[in-house]
């Protein structure tokens, strides 16, 4: 699905989502991907069973201020365990469908939030 797109100068913002992609700006990236308002990254782990305690911890070193988790076209919910490292913290972690997460997260960046999303195809 395309998103209507307004470009903001140095930040990213998604543009579009699919089963196995989201566009960043004018870039598409296939599978997992971790996008901050400023980097995008491939995401280590190769699906939503395959998620562990670090990946959610490696998020710290972006010091956000919420980190929102896509899980494709259904929700699915890690186990508690998974991001205690975030809780420990006070970061909320937000689970929702990928184009939810693609629109909250453009609000948010938009509104110069800290954001980090975490998006898992799989």
């Amino acid at each position: 699905m395309k998103l209507q797109h307004t470009a903001i100068e140095n930040l990213n913002q998604f543009s579009g989502y699919g089963d196995n992609f989201v566009r960043v700006n004018t870039e598409q990236y296939q599978g997992n991907v971790l996008v901050t308002g400023a980097e995008v990254h491939v995401w280590r782990p190769w699906g939503f069973d395959d998620l562990t305690e670090a990946d959610f911890s490696a998020v710290l070193a972006y010091k956000p201020e919420v980190v929102l988790l896509g899980t494709g076209k259904t929700i699915r919910f890690p186990h508690p365990r998974l991001y205690s490292a975030l809780a420990a913290v006070h970061i909320g972690l937000d689970v929702m469908d990928t184009g939810a997460l693609c629109r909250t997260f453009n609000i948010l960046t938009s509104e110069n939030r800290k954001v980090v999303a975490l998006i898992v195809h799989h």
